[in-house]
């Protein structure tokens, strides 16, 4: 299968950059996945899990937290206010986020408390999901 150029960066480092078979992450207007060969595409990215399929069909999952997803010819960019690699998140921290914005918003409607809702949902599905968070911990 073909691949293409894909590159996630922040603006401290480049978190990934490698050949992929496949990117599916999330813009404002809903998720799009990228194959070798799509057509050029610019759009502003939301608070998502985005999975990575590299050239030996493993799947890098990311964290990213805002910016744009660019294609221009055989490269997909992602650039990101924010962007952490799943393997490097801390999990326990990320489901302290989550509950404590899920008790704010609870109380009352809060922009902040969503955003880091949306952020906590970023991390742990990067990390796995919601599914077996507790696994372990009895």
């Amino acid at each position: 299968m073909a691949t293409m150029q894909v590159e996630v960066v922040s603006p401290e480092k480049v978190l990934f950059s490698g050949e992929a078979k496949q990117v599916i992450t999330r813009t404002l207007d809903g998720e799009i996945a990228f194959l070798p060969g799509h057509a050029p595409f610019l759009g502003a990215l939301s608070e998502c899990h985005t999975r990575i399929t590299l050239a030996d069909d493993s799947v890098l999952d990311v964290a990213v937290h805002g910016g744009f997803v660019q294609v221009s010819g055989s490269t997909v960019s992602i650039l990101s206010d924010i962007a952490e690699l799943g393997d490097e998140i801390d999990r326990d921290r990320a489901l302290r986020a989550k509950d404590a914005a899920e008790e704010l918003l609870r109380k009352e409607h809060d922009a902040e408390a969503e955003s880091a809702l949306a952020r906590a949902h970023a991390r742990l599905n990067a990390t796995g999901g919601l599914a077996g968070t507790s696994q372990g911990a009895h």
